[in-house]
C-alpha cells in the first residue's frame, strides 16, 4: 500500500514546491523563523494553531506566528472548490492578513517543512489518533464529500478526511472528479492505506466494484463489432465506453473525415475491437459506419 500511499500525498502537495516561492518573497524573516520544538509539540498533540495569512500563490497559502510558519495546500482549505487557475489565485488573494484556525498535519524538520490544514482543525484538537484508530485498512465505511480537485475527491469519513485519487474512482477513464461525484454526497469507499502519523487516508470507490478487465477476453475479443457510447471527442481521436468500466480509443486515422464532424458525446455507435490490452487496461477500436459492419 505504500504505492498508493505516495500517489495521495505526492497529489496534496503537487504544488508544495510553491512554499520555497512564497517564502523567498517575504522580507521579514523575523516573522519566519521557526521554533522547530514547538512545531514538533504542536503535531504530536494534535493541537489547534491560529496562524496569519501573509503571502500565497497559485499552489496555497503561507502561514505564520506564534514562532511558526508553514505552508497550507488550496485542497486543505475550507472554501477551496474551486478549479478555475485565475479565480483561484485570486481567491486566494483575499486570505492575506487573516486569521487561519488550522492543524500541523507534516511536520518534517530536516526538510524545513510545516504543513497546515484548515480542513483538519474541524475535528477536535487531540482526537486525530483515537479517530485513526476506529479504522481499519480494507474497510468500507460510508463518508461525505467534502471537496472536488483536478486530482481527485476528498472524503469525509466519520471526522477524518480521505482522499480517493481519480485514478481510484473508477475502473474506466476518468476526464475529472466531478464527472462522478458531486459535493457533499454521500458515497460508500474502502480504506486502502492509513498513515495516522501523516494524517493520511487513502480511499478508494472503484474497489467496491470487479474489475472488469480481469476477464475482458471472455466478454470481447478481436474483430468483434459491438455498440457504445461516444464518451469524450479529442484532437487524437473518440474514447468510446463499451459498459461501466470498458472504454476504448477510436484513433483518428480510424475514422473518416466526413463522419468525425458528425460524431457527438453521448452518441450511440457501433464500433470494432481492433486490440485488447487487459495489463494495462486499454482497447484500440475503429469505427463501423452503417452498412459496412461485415
Amino acid at each position: 500500500m505504500k504505492k498508493n500511499e505516495e500517489g495521495w500525498w505526492a497529489s496534496v502537495l503537487a504544488d508544495e514546491s510553491c512554499f520555497e516561492e512564497a517564502v523567498s518573497k517575504n522580507d521579514d524573516e523575523k516573522a519566519l523563523a521557526h521554533d522547530w520544538e514547538k512545531a514538533k509539540k504542536l503535531y504530536e498533540e494534535d493541537a489547534i494553531v491560529s496562524l496569519e495569512v501573509i503571502a500565497h500563490n497559485h499552489g496555497g497559502l503561507l502561514v505564520a506566528g506564534e514562532g511558526l510558519k508553514g505552508f497550507v495546500p488550496h485542497s486543505h482549505l475550507l472554501k477551496s472548490n474551486n478549479n478555475d487557475k485565475t479565480k483561484k489565485e485570486g481567491s486566494l488573494a483575499l486570505y492575506h492578513g487573516k486569521t487561519l484556525k488550522l492543524k500541523l498535519i507534516e511536520c518534517t524538520p530536516e526538510e524545513d517543512r510545516a504543513v497546515f490544514s484548515e480542513r483538519a482543525a474541524q475535528v477536535g484538537a487531540g482526537q486525530r489518533r483515537e479517530l485513526f484508530n476506529a479504522l481499519k485498512q480494507g474497510e468500507v465505511i460510508d463518508g461525505e464529500v467534502t471537496n472536488i480537485t483536478d486530482f481527485g475527491v476528498f472524503v469525509d469519513i466519520g471526522g477524518v478526511e480521505g482522499l480517493v485519487h481519480i485514478s481510484e474512482l473508477s475502473w474506466g477513464r476518468v476526464g475529472h472528479p466531478s464527472q462522478i461525484v458531486q459535493m457533499k454526497q454521500q458515497i460508500r469507499v474502502q480504506i486502502l492505506s492509513l498513515s495516522p502519523e501523516r494524517c493520511r487516508v487513502a480511499l478508494s470507490l472503484k474497489r467496491l466494484y470487479d474489475n472488469p478487465w480481469e476477464n475482458i477476453h471472455e466478454k470481447y475479443q478481436r474483430e468483434q463489432v459491438v455498440p457504445a457510447k461516444v464518451t469524450a471527442i479529442v484532437s487524437f481521436g473518440v474514447f468510446a465506453r463499451l459498459e461501466e468500466g470498458i472504454e476504448g480509443l477510436i484513433h483518428s486515422s480510424e475514422i473518416p473525415p466526413s463522419e468525425r464532424a458528425l460524431l457527438q458525446t453521448e452518441a450511440k455507435i457501433d464500433v470494432r475491437i481492433l486490440e485488447i490490452d487487459a495489463k494495462k487496461q486499454r482497447m484500440g477500436l475503429s469505427l463501423v459506419l452503417e452498412g459496412k459492419n461485415g
